[in-house]
């Protein structure tokens, strides 16, 4: 194919309006597709309707530590549902808290707690004239929300095939105290796709902060999310690379099993030093006397253990497996060689990572939403919802049916392909 900057404005004008044909031609049939975010679709939360069955009114809902998970107690969760999600973090459970549903809760209520109360005795960041964070980016908008929301100053940090720029972060971590945190998706990064490399996961563990309170918030949201049985990315393990370098304390990881049952029902899971996680029970005392235990019984329940985890996660791959190769597929095939545009094939995770020319994110996601297709805005995975090129757009595959998603890629190629002529034809 001929690149569109290659092409005349006589052959680009030609083009456009046969493009326009077809747009209008599909925006006419009234669409209705959401590819907002990184939601499962039903097929994939009907492998998990067995967990429904697993408790009923006659089961012994008595924990294997004696607790009855009807009652109060086990502020830190029960000691099954801690091992099923160590196992699945690759930590000892003895270094893991279960909290209820949902991860963001826990990272929103980690970040609050600094804010209000210190970390390990430092001071509250809210008594702090700066306090700053750094935000990979591309990345994930709910992350930067939260820190927005606490009016904490974030920082951006280019992503590299390897991972965040660690000479950037280095720099930063370990010149400037004001910086207390640092925002990680570290496999199949939320929306590129990519897993950090060995030398970076070395080089987080041996920073030297020059704030005694800084965190590594190590969201390891798709831990066992792989796309293919045969080719899988690996990841090594933080907390035990931390402790080995001389920085047990220094990271706090997350996890959860939002993506993997219910979404709205699932367990989330934190996992830290014996320091860190004493202080949070101190505090987590004056919040909850406990989360829902039934459960996290019922999850225990139903998988037995991790393998029956890993297992459960090759059916979501295999359903999830031709939408991102129907995705990827119709990129290659209508924008491939063009030069307006280029992407990442992910092996797992939940998105693929679309930057198109700079200056047409936004009109590309609104063109696409003129015809029936909604995405996440543009400039979301950026902080303050500001991309300085206005280019990346973030593509969830999972929630369309695969006809819907044949026709909402279609849609957006076709957009993409339109708003690239425009931004070429006001430069000639």
């Amino acid at each position: 194919m001929t690149a569109y900057k290659d092409l005349s404005k006589e052959e680009l004008l030609e083009l456009k309006s046969g493009l326009e044909a077809r747009y209008t031609e599909i925006k006419a049939k009234g669409l209705k597709l959401d590819m907002s975010r990184g939601k499962p679709s039903a097929e994939q939360l009907n492998l998990s309707m067995g967990m429904m069955d697993v408790l009923n009114s006659s089961a012994d809902l008595t924990c294997e530590d004696g607790v009855d998970c009807r009652n109060y107690g086990g502020l830190d969760g029960i000691t099954e549902a801690k091992r099923l999600l160590a196992d699945m973090m690759e930590v000892p459970k003895d270094n893991v808290i279960i909290f209820g549903n949902s991860s963001l809760n826990v990272m929103y209520d980690t970040v609050a707690r600094a804010v209000t109360h210190g970390v390990l005795g430092s001071t509250p960041w809210c008594k702090l004239d700066k306090v700053k964070f750094l935000c990979p980016v591309p990345g994930y908008d709910r992350h930067f929300g939260i820190t927005e929301h606490f009016g904490i100053e974030m920082i951006n940090i280019p992503m590299t095939p390897t991972g965040p720029d660690m000479d950037l972060v280095e720099k930063y971590v370990n010149e400037d105290p004001a910086v207390k945190g640092i925002w990680c998706v570290p496999k199949y990064s939320n929306p590129q796709g990519i897993t950090y490399s060995d030398e970076t996961v070395f080089r987080f563990a041996n920073l030297h902060p020059a704030a005694e309170d800084f965190r590594i918030y190590w969201d390891n949201a798709y831990c066992v999310h792989h796309l293919y049985e045969d080719k899988q990315d690996y990841l090594i393990e933080i907390l035990s690379e931390c402790k080995k370098a001389g920085n047990p304390d220094m990271v706090y990881k997350f996890a959860s099993t939002s993506k993997i049952t219910f979404p709205g029902s699932g367990i989330a899971a934190l996992a830290a030093s014996e320091a860190n996680l004493d202080e949070i029970r101190s505090m987590m005392q004056m919040q909850t006397i406990g989360h829902d235990k039934v459960n996290q019984l019922r999850h225990v329940r139903f998988f037995k253990d991790v393998h029956g985890i890993v297992e459960h996660m090759k059916r979501h791959a295999d359903i999830l497996r031709p939408k991102f190769e129907a995705v990827i597929d119709v990129l290659e095939r209508e924008l491939g060689g063009l030069g307006i545009g280029s992407w990442v094939k992910p092996l797992g995770g939940y998105f693929i990572s679309f930057d198109a020319m700079d200056g047409c994110a936004k009109a590309i996601v609104a063109k696409a939403k003129e015809a029936g297709v909604v995405m996440t805005g543009a400039g979301a995975t950026y902080p303050y919802g500001k991309d300085p090129h206005d280019s990346n757009i973030r593509i969830a595959p999972s929630y369309p049916t695969p006809d819907e998603l044949q026709t909402a890629a279609e849609i957006f190629v076709l957009s993409v392909k339109l708003v690239s002529i425009d931004k070429l034809l006001g430069n000639l």
